[in-house]
């Protein structure tokens, strides 16, 4: 009998020991696609999706902003704009692979969109930005989002609906604000204008959803807003207490999603940090697990959120220009994927051992090749600035260093998904022929630059404008059907618009 019972305790003993960690999975696993600037075509979307699922996706955050069918506000509609029957075809068919589609509608900052249009442009915060409305314009704000809420839930059957509410940079500015602001504070003045619009979504049956950071860094009026609404705690790599003190919000029993990011600041079409936004794979998504975050949502982000404006008098807004761009969402599977095994995970993920394992898996090469591409893109990619990386370095050993990873990165032979591959490779080329030019635009901009020595320097030029073309025409075959071919074309125009302004004025001085 004792013999019976030292057996038993040292099972138990045992069990505890050796347990596994409980899974403590998320209830929502989820994606955000944003359509701001980067319009995938309707197939596109439903082949990405299909993708997703396949990775444990079930949830996708979609930004339509101005490619949804607006009908009573159709002046938002932009010319990529989707019709009626094929936002409902997306979500009918991503119904069917176990995805529900959460619709996010901006309300509050980032509506860019919205207010550059007269039609709208009463209610800006500023009358020379367009990024924000005035929250003490609360009544008219509540009529116009009470009838574009109702028409965006409409069509989506999800039970959450999200209102945006980040990076309201503009809060307090204008005189009636500024005055309410400083007799209740900002985070009162926050708190009123977000608790309406999430009355309207709740009054739709909708659970409100809303970004962290506002909230983070004006919490006093945090009580004051709905206890069914979720807050976005987006972090893209930095400090937890980044935008303020989370503690206090974890005590006031707010309820949390997650999100990193596989495309942000200072990500553009020249430059991707993949080796930040794996790390933020690794670290992040533990973190939300440990403080029982209910979802996680992976944002995507097109372009910065910033816009440069051409105005007319009167400070109309006549064209907008983003002020950077992302390589498309058509180069990033291999980090799409890694963040569905991440979900997968209790533990940290093992980025490196993934993509060595992909490599392996989908593009047939080597274990010590997959090594070699994990070294090559998680290397330090930078912005240059006036001839300078961040660390002082020259564009010239920066731009030596890159031509060698892209070296190492052509001497891969895929033996499988040729295609994918090939996005690893125009983004280097893309990012050399970047480097080549800020090179030359520091002679361009030095002192010694003058008419004398423009027929000397137009050559350097010319090669670079060829080289541009070739790449143009790459990056539109690659991601034909992807984007819309009308984009590929304005995106490649915006990507070289500086160096043909540097080349036409050259040619003009040696006339």
């Amino acid at each position: 009998m004792k013999r019976n019972w030292l057996i038993i305790i040292f099972l138990i003993f045992s069990n505890l020991l050796f347990a596994k960690e409980p899974d403590k999975g998320f209830e929502v696993k989820g994606f955000h696609i944003d359509l701001r600037c980067q319009i995938m075509t309707m197939p596109a979307l439903k082949a990405f999706a299909k993708e997703l699922s396949e990775f444990g996706i079930n949830t996708i955050v979609m930004e339509w902003e101005a490619t949804f069918p607006f009908k009573k506000h159709a002046t938002l509609c932009n010319k990529y704009a989707y019709s009626v029957e094929e936002v409902a075809s997306f979500i009918a068919y991503c119904s069917t692979i176990g995805i529900d589609v959460v619709p996010l509608q901006n309300c509050f900052g980032h509506v860019e969109y919205i207010l550059s249009h007269d039609r709208y442009s009463h209610l800006k915060e500023d009358k020379k930005e367009v990024s924000q409305l005035c929250p003490m314009k609360e009544e008219e704000c509540v009529e116009l989002f009470t009838e574009i809420f109702k028409e965006v839930a409409a069509m989506h059957p999800s039970k959450y609906f999200h209102i945006g509410g980040d990076e309201t940079y503009l809060l307090g500015s204008c005189k009636l604000c500024a005055e309410k602001s400083a007799k209740v504070g900002k985070s009162k003045l926050f708190v009123d204008y977000v608790k309406a619009m999430c009355k309207i979504a709740t009054d739709l049956g909708k659970t409100p959803i809303l970004w962290a950071d506002v909230i983070l860094k004006y919490p006093d009026a945090v009580d004051e807003l709905p206890k069914n609404a979720i807050f976005v705690d987006w972090n893209y790599g930095w400090k937890n207490d980044h935008f303020g003190d989370i503690d206090r919000l974890y005590k006031a029993g707010v309820t949390f999603w997650g999100s990193p990011s596989i495309r942000s600041h200072p990500d553009n079409l020249y430059l991707t940090q993949w080796n930040k936004h794996f790390n933020n794979q690794q670290v992040f998504i533990p973190y939300a697990r440990k403080n029982n975050y209910k979802g996680i949502v992976m944002t995507s982000w097109s372009n910065g959120g910033t816009y440069g404006f051409l105005y007319d008098t009167g400070w109309e807004v006549v064209q907008m220009y983003p002020i950077r761009y992302v390589y498309p969402l058509s180069g990033f599977r291999i980090i799409v994927a890694c963040y569905g095994e991440a979900l997968k995970t209790n533990g940290p993920v093992d980025a490196e051992a993934f993509v060595i394992n992909y490599s392996q898996e989908r593009f047939g090469i080597s274990k010590e090749e997959g090594k070699l591409l994990w070294d090559i893109l998680t290397a330090p990619q930078d912005e240059v600035v006036k001839g300078k990386g961040p660390d002082k370095r020259s564009v010239s050993e920066i731009l030596a260093e890159t031509e060698s990873l892209r070296s190492k990165l052509y001497t891969l032979r895929p033996r499988a998904n040729v295609k994918e591959f090939e996005h690893f490779k125009l983004m280097f080329d893309i990012r050399v022929q970047y480097l080549l030019f800020k090179e030359a635009e520091s002679e361009y901009e030095s002192q010694d630059f003058d008419r004398d020595v423009a027929s000397s320097y137009i050559y350097k030029l010319s090669m670079l404008v060829d080289e541009a073309k070739k790449i143009d025409k790459r990056f539109i075959n690659l991601n034909r059907g992807f984007l819309y071919d009308k984009e590929l074309v304005e995106i490649n125009k915006l990507r070289t618009e500086k160096l043909f302004k540097v080349y036409n004025t050259v040619q003009n001085l040696i006339k």
